[in-house]
């Protein structure tokens, strides 16, 4: 079984929000994604969603986008981005879902998702360069951060409390790792010049984090990607465009 992982599907099947603003290469970016996953994607696989899925603005609109994604194979774990604006509670999201036979898709906000040895943890994130009171909105995604990562760690000390004890004395180790998935760059080339760790990066580094997958940059932005082994971390831009429309394995 497999994890793979895509941003950025800014769906529009209720609505009327083409990204050609971003380039020529999102013309039918939906069926592109559609004939990959389907050709890559097993029924047994994870595909993680860090971000911006639908256009919709309010959760009742987002039917054909949710129906569009139970139809591809896997599971699918979906995390918020700036423009899921139908995002709600978890509760609701999930009785959605319920409600419209929507059976393997569920989300990662303020929690962790155990896939075989592998915990997802994630948030939205934030950046500086957006409207708004940055300082506040940064300090509660840092938050939201680091209780999602706690809460991976719960999930992996419970599976350990379960190990057969005679297995462990024999040395067996699942090896898990948290791999962390955000939907704003959590590392700038600011950082980079600066040699700083913003408060992300602190976060992941305390708790130990080794990858981390990114979304949010369309166009000409994705120049703007920092990819590669920085603070001890590994980060990769994973927005459909930088992807070229095809899912990406971890």
């Amino acid at each position: 079984m497999s994890i793979y992982t895509i941003g950025d599907l800014h769906l529009s099947f209720n609505e009327n929000k083409p990204m050609g603003i971003f380039g020529d290469n999102w013309e039918g970016h939906e069926e592109k994604i559609r004939n990959n996953w389907i050709n890559t994607v097993t029924e047994n696989d994870l595909v993680v969603l860090p971000g911006d899925f639908s256009w919709s603005t309010y959760l009742k609109n987002t039917y054909k986008d949710f129906m569009y994604l139970n139809s591809l194979p896997g599971k699918k774990i979906l995390l918020k981005g700036n423009h899921d604006y139908w995002w709600t509670t978890v509760t609701s999201m999930k009785a959605f879902l319920k409600e419209n036979n929507f059976e393997n898709i569920d989300f990662v906000y303020n929690s962790a998702y155990k896939f075989e040895n592998i915990i997802i943890a994630g948030t939205r994130g934030w950046s500086k360069k957006e409207e708004g009171d940055n300082e506040k909105l940064i300090k509660r995604e840092v938050s939201r951060l680091e209780f999602s990562i706690i809460q991976a760690q719960k999930i992996i000390e419970n599976e350990k409390l379960q190990e057969d004890i005679t297995a462990f004395e024999k040395g067996s180790d699942n090896n898990f790792e948290i791999v962390v998935f955000m939907h704003y760059p959590p590392i700038t080339k600011e950082s980079i010049y600066n040699n700083e760790m913003n408060e992300f990066i602190q976060i992941m580094k305390k708790y130990n984090i080794k990858r981390c997958y990114y979304a949010h940059l369309h166009g000409m932005a994705i120049n703007d990607a920092i990819e590669g082994n920085y603070f001890g971390i590994d980060f990769k831009l994973v927005s459909a465009d930088a992807l070229n429309f095809e899912l990406f394995k971890i």
